[in-house]
């Protein structure tokens, strides 16, 4: 039996929370292996909605659930994440839950940074969620950071402290700010320690004992592979590498675990934020999408743009990321389209493209080449067979693994955890 590891295969928020929960019914263990609390995932259990940002998806369950050293950790937005699932029934222990001890942690004054540079950049704004995300992983690469297993050893934190002031405070000098209150800053991870700690593990030797005893684990990612930041639309990304390959370091376990690769993929395309988009419609369609995919970020709040499937990205995607197949999600928001359409490649100052170009400049101008199929004004939602899809929507989903030459394993046609179609399974390949 095969490990999974779930990535989103375009710009997040493609359906990968009930794809992880529906596969973490089945897993041992669910590791998050990157990203941070803005990574907003919408669980739809029975009658509960469950809204997760930074704890894998297989709390909700009581599968053991681990945040890798890959992520970076706010700890306060944890504790307000376990004290909500906490009020919703769901019990998170040191039993099934465990967090690397060599996570970095995200402060106050990275979101106070965070904050500053995107008021301040004007048109340049990138459309970060303002939560300290991108500073967090600069300190850490920077070698800066203040990290979970600091949190035990407070009083011998002054070279850290000057470290990381000092780059601080001149960033924080620049905008007209004053310097970082150290007193206030010890003294708040003095008052969230505790909590921190309770969790706080090597979680690759934990990992190791569970694969050694032969256990499903479900390598759970964020965001998707167009955010990556050296495979995104740099630099309209996130600050960590979002590709299938993270999950080795960002969890302390080897290439050889991570298994099958299973690409979550929308049947048309979102983007929320600044950054290129192709087949972005600002029309009937796209308002008609947007609403009847309930198009609002878990996490911001914010509308999402909306367009056409495009079949030159999630290609790419797809070969970068080594997708072994695909879970096509929200299939029923395409019910009762005349017509759909697909992109299949790009135009460029005359010049036919079948891939997307790296510079931003390049992105901002290619025009989408589609090919149009007929809609269906049958109902796929809660269809859980392939009998239960209209024609023409067992076409599209022909089409589009065709076109990104990648096989579909799973299709989701509701929120709800078993409306699913079941092609291949991931734990079995």
């Amino acid at each position: 039996m095969a490990n999974v590891t779930v990535i989103g295969a375009q710009w997040g928020d493609e359906g990968k929370g009930k794809i992880v929960d529906w596969l973490a019914s089945r897993a041992d263990a669910v590791v998050r292996f990157q990203g941070g609390h803005n990574a907003g995932h919408t669980l739809v259990v029975g009658d509960q909605v469950y809204k997760l940002s930074l704890l894998p998806s297989g709390i909700v369950t009581g599968t053991l659930s681990i945040i890798g050293n890959g992520v970076v950790l706010d700890p306060w937005a944890l504790k307000s994440e376990v004290a909500k699932l906490e009020s919703q029934g769901v019990s998170i222990t040191p039993e099934n839950f465990a967090l690397a001890d060599n996570c970095a942690l995200i402060l106050p004054l990275h979101r106070d940074l965070d904050g500053l540079r995107e008021t301040a950049a004007g048109s340049g704004k990138i459309g970060t969620t303002g939560r300290g995300i991108g500073p967090a992983y600069e300190d850490k690469v920077g070698r800066r950071a203040i990290r979970v297993c600091d949190l035990s050893h407070l009083d011998k934190m002054d070279p850290q402290l000057d470290r990381l002031c000092a780059h601080h405070d001149a960033l924080r000098a620049g905008f007209g700010e004053p310097p970082v209150d150290r007193a206030a800053l010890v003294a708040e991870l003095k008052e969230i320690a505790d909590f921190v700690l309770q969790f706080a593990q090597p979680v690759w030797k934990r990992l190791k004992k569970v694969r050694k005893a032969g256990a499903r684990i479900l390598f759970e990612g964020a965001q998707g592979v167009l955010l990556d930041v050296d495979h995104g639309t740099y630099p309209f990304v996130t600050s960590s590498n979002t590709v299938s390959g993270t999950a080795a370091s960002g969890s302390g376990l080897g290439p050889n675990s991570t298994g099958f690769v299973l690409g979550i993929v929308k049947a048309y395309t979102t983007r929320v934020g600044s950054g290129p988009f192709p087949t972005e419609l600002d029309d009937e369609a796209g308002q008609r999408l947007g609403e009847r995919g309930h198009e609002f970020g878990t996490v911001t709040g914010r509308q999402r743009r909306c367009g056409w499937f495009d079949a030159v990205l999630v290609r790419q995607s797809c070969a970068i990321s080594g997708v072994t197949g695909i879970a096509l999600t929200k299939v029923d928001v395409l019910d009762g389209f005349d017509k759909v359409k697909i992109c299949t490649g790009y135009r460029l100052r005359g010049k036919i493209m079948d891939y997307f170009p790296a510079h931003s400049a390049d992105q901002a101008e290619v025009e989408p080449i589609y090919e149009e199929m007929d809609g269906w004004h049958e109902t796929t939602a809660g269809a859980r067979s392939w009998a239960d899809l209209p024609a023409n929507a067992i076409k599209y989903i022909q089409r589009v693994q065709e076109l990104i030459e990648t096989p579909v394993a799973l299709v989701s046609t509701s929120p709800q955890r078993e409306d699913t179609i079941l092609v291949r399974d991931p734990f079995l390949d």
